[in-house]
């Protein structure tokens, strides 16, 4: 399959040259217009590209995402297919089950497919050829969620260590000092940035964090579940537990139900990442809500602006912050205000 550096050495232009001719984004004379498009022509240059004047552009956009089972990305997806759909796109997507083999070969089915943009939440693993070969060939991207490393691209993210700051800054400030936490893999950059704020809020206070306290999860149910028990059972078990996502929680809180641990009671618990009240069958969590639907929203109008040349220029990431939304799980021994016995309360920064 040829490339665009291909392109440009055939045609004596520079990539950028090449890249301009593709997608109509500066003043190009009709000379260099020709060789470049003769030379596209002659080597077939046209997975993945929007060239306008010799591949039309598709008004479809690719979505690939870590894990669609996490109640989390949907949101996500949903608020991106709206914008897109607002503007005359369509969006695909993918779920990569957080493999980086698995996600080269969606970036690639994309590209064969001539998808005009892509919105990525990128796998562990470091690798990112994959991505830049897709931007190379005229695709852009906008990774969200998580920043891809070793390629420069537009971001829309989440200020991680902000929400788990404030959320175990908030336990803390609930008489809690023997916080533990289950964290996700942290290969990922949300679960580190999760873990940071944990760390940042404990060592401010100048808590201690013991080794035992630090439970590393999967960002699964299952190994919510079954770090749970592991917590029960420490001769020295901490008060109040911090998850570092809904879908562990979920599994936390079935591990409680079996051994009869009651939120609040007998252990607080608060999560990041909230989950719908149906879903929760002890109680209210006090909960760091994500705006995903706003995430994909904005990654999408952004995406869309590269694509059709209304955003030039150096790369952005935009940070979204969360809100902390305080339950019953954490609410325990105090006096409940008529305002908040029916539901979640924000908590101020």
């Amino acid at each position: 399959m040829s490339t665009i550096v291909q392109v440009a050495k055939r045609a004596g232009v520079s990539i950028g040259t090449v890249s301009h001719v593709i997608r109509g984004t500066a003043r190009v004379s009709q000379n260099l217009r020709n060789r470049v498009g003769a030379a596209i022509r002659e080597l077939e240059y046209y997975p993945g590209s929007v060239a306008r004047d010799v591949v039309k552009q598709t008004c479809m956009l690719g979505m690939v995402l870590p894990d669609i089972t996490n109640p989390f990305f949907p949101e996500m997806m949903r608020g991106a297919e709206d914008r897109a759909y607002e503007r005359g796109y369509l969006l695909v997507t993918a779920n990569t089950d957080e493999s980086i083999a698995r996600e080269r070969k969606v970036v690639s089915a994309l590209r064969s497919r001539r998808v005009d943009g892509i919105l990525l939440a990128a796998s562990p693993g470091g690798d990112a050829r994959h991505i830049r070969a897709a931007m190379e060939n005229g695709i852009s991207v906008v990774c969200v969620d998580r920043a891809a490393k070793g390629v420069e691209t537009d971001a829309v993210l989440l200020d991680n260590v902000r929400g788990g700051q404030r959320c175990v800054q908030h336990l803390i400030r609930s008489g809690h000092r023997k916080i533990a936490i289950i964290t996700g893999p942290l290969a990922v950059q949300s679960a580190r940035e999760r873990y940071q704020g944990y760390r940042d809020a404990l060592q401010e206070a100048g808590i201690d964090i013991p080794r035992q306290f630090i439970l590393g999860g999967d960002y699964r149910k299952e190994s919510g579940y079954k770090l749970a028990k592991q917590l029960v059972k420490m001769r020295n078990r901490p008060s109040a537990l911090f998850v570092s996502n809904g879908l562990m929680t979920t599994g936390v809180l079935e591990a409680f139900d079996e051994l009869d641990i009651q939120c609040g009671r007998d252990i607080t618990l608060a999560t990041f990442g909230d989950l719908t009240v149906g879903k929760l069958l002890h109680s209210r969590l006090t909960t760091v809500v994500q705006p995903g639907y706003e995430i994909g929203s904005r990654a999408a109008s952004i995406l869309m602006d590269r694509i059709e040349g209304k955003l030039k220029g150096s790369y952005h990431t935009m940070r979204l912050s969360p809100t902390l939304m305080e339950g019953e799980s954490t609410r325990s021994g105090r006096q409940k205000s008529d305002h908040t016995r029916n539901g979640h309360k924000p908590v101020s920064p």
